[in-house]
């Protein structure tokens, strides 16, 4: 139990058996990009001999003609998926809704985001779910997260802050999470948060990530496709700091190092 997908599955197993009869808990998985949390998820469930249902919060963000919209409306910046204001927390509710409520072999259909087109993939290609889980576990990088309307008005950390040069981008995102995603939060059942030493880790996770997409067909990543990552983990930064730093939902935590090995758990 020593591994991630250990941890994660003695935490899945404690909510099961401690769930009033009848109830199916609603379990939200947090951890920074690149922390394994997908990979650990889906081998926990595999060894699980109760139904589980796992999905990724990546998979309910908003079309991309809303995304656009959102962009024309508040910021260029939301043009980017993946900060709180970017997801259909209406699909995600309504998805969990359905899975609580299946009964024999019914089956629920989870949508699927194609991350090449940007846009959510079409109906015939979601994947299925039968019967009614034992639980329903959501994992992504942002479960948890707590508001700071203050931070707002705060000095841009990075060059993709500095491009919010209205504070539009940041302000949203903190309306966001005191709303909608703190509604999904209070609905939750409870947490599991994948806590690495440092924000430094995640560029070198993403970096390894990267890599390895272009390893796999046989070319070394370019620079430009380097500097492209150290980007995009930019619109992620001032938040994942944050939850780094304790400001979220209290839950139980799986600390790790560099290299994500479990160094000790809480809460389980």
């Amino acid at each position: 139990m020593n591994t991630i997908a250990g941890a994660i599955r003695a935490w899945i197993e404690g909510a099961i058996a401690s769930a009033p009869d009848g109830h199916v808990p609603l379990l939200l998985l947090s951890g920074p990009q690149g922390s394994g949390k997908s990979t650990a998820l889906a081998a926990a469930i595999g060894t699980m001999s109760q139904p589980v249902a796992g999905a990724s919060i990546d998979d309910f963000y908003l079309t991309h003609s809303e995304r656009m919209e959102l962009a024309r409306r508040i910021s260029p910046l939301f043009m980017t998926r993946g900060p709180p204001g970017t997801h259909d927390l209406t699909l995600l509710a309504k998805t969990v809704s359905t899975l609580r409520a299946a009964i024999g072999e019914t089956e629920t259909l989870l949508p699927v985001f194609d991350k090449l087109k940007d846009d959510r993939a079409p109906v015939s290609d979601w994947r299925s779910v039968q019967g009614r889980p034992a639980a329903i576990v959501i994992e992504g990088w942002l479960m948890g997260a707590l508001p700071d309307a203050r931070s707002a008005r705060d000095a841009p950390i990075n060059p993709v802050e500095a491009e919010d040069r209205t504070g539009d981008w940041r302000r949203h995102q903190e309306i966001a999470l005191a709303g909608p995603y703190g509604d999904l939060w209070d609905a939750a059942d409870g947490f599991c948060h994948i806590v690495p030493p440092d924000f430094d880790c995640v560029l070198g996770w993403r970096l390894q990530q990267e890599a390895g997409l272009w390893a796999a067909r046989g070319e070394v990543i370019p620079d430009e496709r380097r500097d492209w990552v150290r980007r995009f983990i930019q619109y992620y930064e001032r938040i994942t700091r944050r939850m780094l730093a304790g400001r979220r939902r209290a839950g139980a935590e799986i600390f790790i190092d560099e290299n994500r090995t479990v160094l000790r758990t809480s809460g389980n």
